[in-house]
C-alpha cells in the first residue's frame, strides 16, 4: 500500500534525527521540523486510505480534522488531543520565528509525537492486514 509505505519511509528519516544536533544547529533544527509536516501530512494521508479500505464512507473527502476525527472514532487513533496538538503545530509550523518555540516544537516532535506516528503506523499496518492489504 503505497501511501502507507510512504508515511512509514518518512517516519523513519524523522526518528533516525539526530535531536542533539536539533539543538544546536538551525538549519538542522528547521529539517526536522519540515520532516515531522511532511511525516504529519503522509500519516493523515494514509489513514484515510485505510480508513477508505474498511469501508468508512465518510473518508472518501475530509480535512485533516475531519480525517483524524474519524480515525479516533473508528479505533485507529487512540489520543486524539494529541493529533489535533500536531494538527495545530503543523499548521503553524511556517511561521515559527522564535528560537524558543522551535526548541519547543522539536521538543514536541521528539517526545509526543514520534510516538504517536509510530502507534498510528503500526495500527495502520494491523488495519491493512486485516483485509489483505499489505
Amino acid at each position: 500500500m503505497k501511501k502507507l509505505n510512504n508515511f512509514s519511509n518518512c517516519l523513519s528519516v524523522l526518528k533516525n534525527a539526530d535531536f542533539s544536533n536539533a539543538n544546536e544547529d538551525d538549519i538542522y533544527r528547521t529539517g526536522v521540523i519540515g520532516q515531522f509536516n511532511l511525516t504529519f501530512e503522509l500519516a493523515w494521508k494514509a489513514l484515510q486510505s485505510v480508513l477508505r479500505l474498511h469501508g468508512a464512507q465518510e473518508a472518501e473527502t475530509g480535512s485533516p480534522r475531519e480525517i483524524l476525527q474519524l480515525g479516533y472514532k473508528f479505533g485507529f487513533i487512540n489520543d486524539p488531543a494529541v493529533w489535533l496538538m500536531m494538527l495545530k503545530k503543523r499548521n503553524s509550523a511556517a511561521h515559527v520565528y522564535d528560537e524558543n518555540e522551535a526548541d519547543e516544537l522539536v521538543l514536541l516532535i521528539r517526545d509526543s509525537f514520534i510516538p504517536e506516528f509510530c502507534e498510528l503506523e503500526k495500527t495502520l499496518r494491523e488495519k491493512a492486514a486485516e483485509i489483505g492489504e499489505d
